[in-house]
């Protein structure tokens, strides 16, 4: 006879064995994350540990393998290792047919729940999503990406598929949307550089010490040419391109000279030392023909020309031991702002659309266009002001950060529904 007792210990037998059906069934959620363009320029790898970060801050039960572009090295890998210690790597391609170049990468793909494109100047792996698109019938979004450029090949089709778009800058996402692409979520998200936490401390500190940089006494000083010079880059193993050749050397004065002012202005104004450093493997030779060699002598005993070039993490470590950064590039001032750090943004119409994202996140103030002469003449007071109010600069910061990361919230909070409970 079933006695009230009996019974009710059958229940609770039968609870705890459902339960443990449930939970032999729970698992994390998966991302396989396409990101890692190329390794010659830090905000190029800045990309990956920022979204990682993101990922870990905001949905840290899911698992991510990254799907990287070949040019990964290992000595980049195990910078982001270092950050991310259970982090797997895959590499290769989806041919026509469906199949993987490689056991791991098809692995990879059988074992993820959702492909996160991640940021980039374009749909920079739009080959790569189709295939997932068209092979494996499973969801997609993409995070923080510059559209319309002349990167870009009309994707209206691909995109519209997406579970969400979420474009770095609002230049972007107005053309996708005259464009006419169909996806339920268009909206501004912020690059993931700025979620970049990097860090090779030892290293910054080393660099400073032997150039007689001290903490908050320099600002760095980032220039670059209207074209990356790719074809002096050996591993690019490129051909000069005659005409943007001549683009960067018929603009390259024009480009540098209020840089220049600004460098004059602050050593001779402020107590301030500067720092000329690159984002790219072409821009040490830029900053010393178009910057230091061109400087008075007087300003050149507190100019200090980083002459190697560097790894995203020493790059971060030196920023946020800086009082700000200054000059026409986006990614390094993208990762400073991340961080709390003052970054005036100078750009030029070869760029893309990417630099409205100071407009965007409150900094338009910082936003200088080269190509109008008005511009030029604001560069100046703009950078000695971030100089000689460093207060008001880091307020200035704290406003766009927080708004920032209230979008990484929300955005990241989408992904987190598209994704396996």
């Amino acid at each position: 006879m079933l006695t009230r007792r009996t019974f009710v210990q059958s229940l609770i037998a039968a609870v705890a064995a459902a339960k443990g059906a449930r939970g032999a069934e729970t698992r994390a959620p998966r991302i396989l994350l396409r990101s890692s363009w190329q390794v010659v320029n830090i905000g190029d790898v800045a990309h990956t540990p920022g979204v990682l970060a993101l990922i870990e801050k905001h949905i840290p039960d899911a698992e991510v393998i990254l799907w990287a572009s070949g040019d990964l090295t290992e000595e980049v890998a195990a910078m982001e290792h270092e950050r991310f210690p259970r982090l797997r790597i895959v590499k290769g391609r989806i041919d026509s047919k469906g199949n993987a170049s490689n056991s791991a990468l098809g692995g990879a793909v059988d074992w993820a729940d959702f492909l996160l494109h991640g940021s980039g100047p374009s749909l920079v792996a739009a080959r790569d999503v189709a295939a997932w698109a068209e092979h494996t019938g499973k969801p997609f979004g993409v995070y923080g990406i510059t559209y319309g450029s002349y990167f870009d090949q009309d994707r209206k089709e691909l995109l519209s598929g997406a579970e969400f778009i979420y474009f770095r800058d609002s230049v972007s996402l107005e053309f996708a949307k005259k464009q006419g692409i169909d996806c339920p979520i268009m909206e501004f998200g912020p690059d993931g550089a700025f979620a970049c936490d990097l860090r090779d401390d030892a290293s910054a500190e080393a660099f400073l010490k032997t150039n007689g940089l001290e903490d908050g006494q320099f600002l760095c000083c980032l220039s670059r040419l209207r074209h990356t010079p790719y074809w002096t880059i050996p591993s690019k193993k490129r051909e000069i391109d005659p005409a943007k050749h001549a683009r960067n050397e018929a603009m390259k004065e024009h480009d540098h000279a209020a840089l220049r002012a600004a460098i004059v202005a602050v050593v001779r104004e402020t107590d301030l030392k500067v720092l000329l450093c690159p984002e790219d493997m072409t821009q040490m030779a830029v900053g010393r023909e178009m910057l230091f060699d061109k400087l008075p002598a007087d300003v050149k005993d507190r100019v200090v020309w980083r002459e190697n070039f560097w790894l995203t993490d020493e790059a971060l470590s030196v920023y946020v031991r800086s009082a700000g950064l200054f000059g026409s590039e986006m990614h390094s001032p993208i990762m400073a702002v991340g961080n709390g750090v003052p970054a005036i943004v100078c750009r030029f119409e070869e760029q893309t659309s990417k630099g409205y994202m100071w407009r965007d996140i409150g900094l338009g103030e910082w936003l200088f266009n080269l190509d109008v002469p008005e511009d030029h003449d604001k560069i100046v007071p703009a950078v000695l002001d971030m100089a000689q109010n460093p207060q008001a600069a880091r307020r200035r910061v704290v406003e766009a950060r927080a708004f920032v990361e209230q979008r990484q919230r929300e955005t990241m909070a989408v992904l987190k529904e598209k994704l396996p409970a």
